[in-house]
């Protein structure tokens, strides 16, 4: 790059005033057919193709901007039209449309923070930076990960989402309180904002955990020390699990630090701290008894032990009550779990304590239980094809499905899938359409699909029955229908006016015994009953009904963004999200609200994907009280139903403006995704980062889902077409 001249040369060789050259450029690659940008302050123009330079006209000299983040040749540049700050400029390729606020970006390059701390953890190989600006880096070194970053945290966001997360438990009154009397300059201010990362030290809460609970089930945590205080960070959740400010201890000598070095000891639960004050002179040790540190700052609702589990009988003034008795003469004999009766025989009999995780790409460790499969065809399907289809275990070495194995079109025309579900068997695939269509496809998506017709909006959710012989699928219009699968028609129908606002989930509840919905703020139980026989005389009227049973509001009267509850075995416990981004659990046994988990995210929660398993793999009984939460723009959260707790944060897939489905696998030890750059990511329980990515969708992958019954992943794209993910 040449230095700028301060003029220009004529013809005759006199310097005169007339033209001005203020600085030339050189690039590797040609621009002369580029449309450029140039305003009174600044111009912009492509450098080395996919750059893009931009330069003061005051002032040439000033440092200049390179904005990288086309992959193709820059192509279009121009500035908005707007002239005071801020300034805009957009830039065009074949790749990408990038409109940049130029004010932000100058600012991030002058105030470039260096790295001051640095942390590899050997157990769940990762290595950790921190910087001046209080910015957390997290990168995988797990083996063909190629140090992929894992995270980048805002240490100041995380500080205020803890803050707020204690202000709602009512361990404090606003957020940041200190007994103390603010006493400190502006410089102190400046330095409490920075919270710059001095130091990063291991800290192993292996030994803090309580033994009937375990509040705190991922022990890979970090001190970190900066000018503020101590926090400790837990590097599988990206979350503080407590806060220490020096200021709020009046006792200590220094209130900002200009360094600090921590060392924790397991056995004894405490921590040392040596800092050296930024505007003094001194130095201090501290020591920090981490046990009452995090007992002092532990939420009240991680003591209450809930579980999805049914633990006990229904009480006589449950709603789950009703009906119960009418259940116990038409159970079929490979059901027989009276609710009322037992507390031993309300629990599912699958579920053993004692055994592993089994199924994908692992063998099992126990004898899984025989499902009844004399099932009764519909006269249409012969013997020889009833007997092809038969119930076996995961084979012992099959690999996950990530080789894409068909593609087909759900409907002529371009239309959004919304939802999918495999039935309970694994041999037919509901999906629901933004072009009012339910659709069941065989699970190899071969032949033509099954058509339900009937909603006069998109359908928004679509659920099995327990015993698959029932469809039910909610729609935008307001009402909900039950469809008779075999027959291929219409079995119960709910309108919108039932309901004082649209139905936004609904699906089958309690072994099929309910149909739990959710419309506005309030969750609604209903009894149900449908009649299949038909009388040719008054074949137009419907003698299927539901009526109902109860209900509950959500705290605060917020309305309902998404519910989930377990059908395929008994449980008392639904789980649901408000458009105030918090997480409420129901007990239904209780009939009353559980638990509520304020900020689960910083945006409402579009879907709850519980643990729900499957019945060809057994899981260990605490696997079941798992469940995940989706957010656009804040990734996938995994939370733990006993503690009410993030255990894991998923990073990595792009979602920032499409809501996309998640999925357990019927093992338990993997969880798919969505993402909005035509893949779908399938990670590990215990990485935070994707193992495999997914490619052959043509647009963003709204909805995945597991086969329960063999190594196959499902999953739908934003324009209409599935896809069938099989073993390698």
């Amino acid at each position: 790059m040449e230095k700028p001249q301060e003029s220009f040369s004529t013809n005759d060789g006199r310097v005169t005033d007339i033209v001005t050259e203020k600085f030339v450029v050189e690039s590797k690659e040609s621009a002369s057919h580029v449309q450029l940008a140039c305003s009174m302050r600044y111009c912009a123009f492509p450098l080395h193709g996919n750059g893009l330079c931009i330069r003061s006209t005051l002032n040439p000299s000033h440092q200049f901007l390179i904005l990288q983040g086309h992959h193709q040749s820059i192509t279009a540049i121009a500035f908005g039209n707007a002239v005071d700050p801020p300034l805009v400029l957009c830039s065009a390729s074949q790749d990408y449309v990038v409109v940049w606020d130029l004010e932000e970006c100058r600012e991030r390059v002058l105030q470039a923070y260096p790295l001051l701390s640095l942390f590899i953890d050997t157990e769940s190989r990762q290595l950790v930076t921190g910087c001046a600006d209080g910015q957390l880096w997290v990168f995988s070194l797990a083996e063909r990960h190629h140090y992929r970053r894992v995270a980048c945290v805002d240490l100041r966001k995380r500080r205020a989402s803890f803050s707020a997360r204690r202000v709602r438990a009512g361990l404090c009154h606003q957020p940041d309180e200190s007994p103390l009397p603010s006493t400190h300059g502006p410089e102190q201010e400046r330095a409490d904002a920075a919270f710059p990362v001095l130091t990063l030290a291991p800290c192993d809460l292996s030994l803090i955990l309580d033994p009937e609970c375990e509040f705190l089930s991922s022990t890979n945590c970090l001190w970190i020390g900066s000018s503020a205080g101590l926090f400790v960070f837990n590097l599988a959740s990206f979350e503080l699990e407590a806060v220490l400010y020096y200021k709020d201890f009046g006792s200590l000598s220094i209130h900002v630090a200009g360094s600090c070095a921590v060392m924790s000891e397991t056995t004894s639960h405490k921590a040392l701290c040596l800092l050296t004050s930024m505007f003094g002179k001194k130095i201090a040790m501290l020591e920090i008894n981490l046990a009452v540190l995090l007992e002092s700052q532990r939420s009240p609702g991680a003591g209450q032990r809930l579980s999805v589990l049914a633990s006990s009988c229904v009480l006589a003034t449950s709603p789950l009550h009703f009906g119960t008795d009418e259940k116990k003469s038409t159970k079929p004999a490979s059901q027989k779990r009276p609710a009322a009766k037992s507390s031993v025989q309300d629990r599912p009999l699958v579920f053993h304590s004692a055994v592993r995780s089994s199924g994908y790409a692992s063998a099992p460790r126990a004898t899984m239980f025989s499902p009844k499969t004399n099932i009764k065809n519909d006269g249409k399907r012969s013997s020889k094809c009833k007997k092809s289809f038969k119930w076996v275990e995961y084979a012992l070495k099959d690999p996950l499905p990530t080789k894409l194995g068909r593609q087909v079109a759900a409907a002529p025309r371009p239309a959004a899938v919304s939802c999918v579900q495999y039935s309970g068997d694994g041999r037919w695939l509901a999906c629901g359409l933004a072009n009012h269509l339910s659709l069941v496809f065989d699970a190899s998506l071969t032949g033509r699909p099954a058509v339900f017709s009937g909603h006069d909006g998109a359908v928004s959710s679509i659920c099995w029955s327990h015993d698959r012989r029932w469809l039910l699928s909610a729609a935008q219009d307001g009402t909900l229908r039950v469809w008779s699968v075999r027959r291929k028609e219409l079995a119960l129908f709910l309108g919108k006016d039932m309901f004082s606002k649209p139905i936004q989930s609904a699906q089958f509840y309690y072994m099929d015994g309910f149909i739990l919905l959710s419309s506005g703020s309030e969750c609604h139980l209903l009894k149900y009953h449908i009649d299949t026989c038909r009388d040719e005389i008054k074949r137009y009227k419907q003698k299927s009904w539901s009526k109902p049973v109860f209900r509950l509001s959500m705290t605060g009267g917020v309305d309902v963004t998404s519910l989930s509850a377990v059908n395929d075995f008994y449980s008392h416990v639904v789980l649901t999200a408000g458009r105030n981004r918090t997480v409420e659990v129901f007990d239904l046994n209780a009939g009353c609200s559980a638990a509520v988990i304020a900020e689960a995210h910083s945006r409402p929660v579009h879907q709850i994907c519980q643990n729900k398993g499957s019945s060809f793999a057994t899981q260990q009984s605490q696997a079941y009280d798992l469940f995940l939460t989706c957010a656009v723009g804040d990734g996938l959260r995994l939370w733990d139903l006993r503690t009410l707790r993030c255990e894991r944060q998923f990073e990595g897939h792009p979602n920032r403006c499409h809501p996309c489905g998640a999925a357990f696998s019927p093992c338990g030890r993997f969880v798919a995704c969505g993402a909005e750059d035509r893949h779908a990511y399938v990670y590990e329980m215990g990485s935070s980062t994707f193992s495999h990515r997914l490619a052959g969708h043509t647009d963003t992958v709204t909805g995945v889902a597991f086969n329960p019954s063999a190594p196959q992943l499902a999953t739908a794209t934003l324009d209409g077409k599935l896809q069938l993910f099989l073993a390698e």
